[in-house]
């Protein structure tokens, strides 16, 4: 069971290098198998299902939509938890309100994503 302080502090530290623009760092949260699941990997690599899988793909995505929107910031508005999952909801990109659920691999990585956006 994941407790709100370790995915507190998970967060944050996710959200500090998305800040940043640290795309090491960004990464170093993520399982080699990850499958992230997005809009924004709709529009941005004109994909038809939405997702990516594997790191190496993730690390493409993430640094095409770094370079597109340089301006990046992140906003973290609440960290809810389940039984190793959890789900942040923040202000993201164009401000928009975005709800990233997470599962959790053993070892504290993140495995899934399926992310959320709507207008405030």
């Amino acid at each position: 069971m994941l407790t709100q302080s370790h995915a507190n502090t998970l967060a944050q530290a996710w959200l500090n290098a998305w800040n940043r623009h640290d795309l090491p760092d960004i990464l170093s949260h993520y399982a080699e198998d990850i499958s992230f699941t997005s809009p924004f990997i709709v529009a941005l690599q004109n994909s038809s299902d939405g997702t990516v899988h594997g790191k190496t793909a993730l690390a493409g995505y993430f640094a095409q939509g770094l370079a597109k929107y340089p301006e990046l910031a992140f906003q973290l508005l609440h960290v809810v938890t389940g039984v190793n999952s959890l789900t942040l909801i923040y202000t993201s990109v164009n401000n928009l309100l975005a709800a990233e659920v997470m599962e959790l691999n053993r070892e504290g990585l993140i495995q899934r994503v399926q992310a959320h956006y709507c207008q405030p």
